[in-house]
């Protein structure tokens, strides 16, 4: 009895010491610089937002906090880098969608991002949006979808690529409305926003942060958006759903992530910092006129929506065949 008696002291004991060394790692985290890892170019609504919370989290931690653009291969270089660093919290990794996609889209990725990653929340999303030259006569997507549908309205759309946001959206968009389309890809969306605007390609989705200079100068017509709800900036502009595309709904997230060993702890102090920059009203004014919607879930919910987006567009890769060697 006495034998049971001491084993269990000492398992709770242990379990004690645990707990308290975790909440030890709370409070003291972080205690070094931290880097924030993207995989996209300076400038971008990515970047934009990583340096929202950047500057943030700096303030709050009294600590320095930085975003290391490490662009290439879809997002893929920046995943490996935050998969690959210590899990002690130093680094930290903010995606898009593009994380969720690239499982499916790329056969020999050199990590498991479902097993060497922790998904921390969603921090962001933002809409896409459906666009065209303002010289097209369409004021539609039911008129767009009958010109489509015509003998003489074959369309070429514009994406930044194999598998980006814009090719996976218009897939969706062309299986779900039954049209069909030539599939123009550019090097740089610069480009491709020239050759929408002249009408060398017809139609395209993009996210709407690019987009709001292009529609406001009047130069490209939104004829709606790719989510479940109106953009706050466009509250006139129907969504897809709303437009006649049943069923339609697909968002561009931003989430953050963690490597996978990193301590519940330091997640949670991380989720709990985000959520409050989050609320504040200077951020939700700078999210909203870069086009991008706060968000905010636990990281057992941004799990579960995580593991739902990779299946989701596994199935859009599989049907289209666009997969990446």
């Amino acid at each position: 009895m006495k034998r049971k008696t001491c084993w269990w002291s000492r398992g709770w004991l242990l379990c004690a010491m645990l707990a308290a060394a975790a909440g030890t790692a709370a409070q003291t985290y972080p205690s070094k610089p931290v880097r924030i890892v993207i995989g996209f170019a300076a400038g971008g609504s990515v970047d934009v937002l990583a340096r929202i919370v950047a500057q943030k989290l700096g303030e709050f931690w009294g600590q320095s906090v930085i975003v290391e653009n490490r662009v290439g291969a879809g997002g893929n270089i920046a995943t490996e880098v935050a998969a690959k660093s210590p899990a002690d919290g130093s680094t930290l990794l903010i995606h898009t969608m593009a994380i969720a996609v690239n499982v499916s889209l790329y056969k020999n990725l050199p990590f498991d991002t479902q097993k060497d990653l922790v998904p921390i929340m969603s921090v962001a999303s933002t809409n896409g949006v459906l666009l065209m030259p303002a010289s097209q006569p369409v004021q539609s997507v039911r008129e767009l979808v009958a010109l489509a549908k015509s003998p003489s309205g074959k369309l070429a759309y514009g994406t930044t690529g194999n598998g980006s946001s814009g090719h996976l959206f218009m897939a969706l968009f062309l299986s779900t409305t039954g049209v069909d389309a030539v599939h123009v890809p550019y090097k740089n969306i610069s480009q491709l926003y020239t050759d929408l605007i002249s009408g060398r390609i017809q139609v395209s989705i993009n996210t709407l942060p690019g987009a709001i200079p292009h529609i406001n100068s009047g130069k490209l017509r939104a004829l709606a958006v790719t989510g479940g709800r109106r953009a706050a900036l466009y509250p006139d502009m129907p969504t897809l759903r709303e437009a006649g595309v049943s069923g339609y709904e697909a968002l561009t997230w931003y989430g953050a992530f963690a490597p996978a060993g990193t301590s519940g702890a330091v997640v949670s102090k991380v989720n709990t910092d985000i959520q409050r920059l989050l609320a504040l009203a200077e951020v939700k004014q700078r999210l909203a006129g870069a086009g991008l919607d706060p968000q905010g879930d636990t990281p057992e919910q941004f799990t579960k929506y995580f593991r739902d987006e990779i299946a989701k567009w596994a199935n859009v890769v599989k049907t289209t065949g666009m997969q990446i060697e």
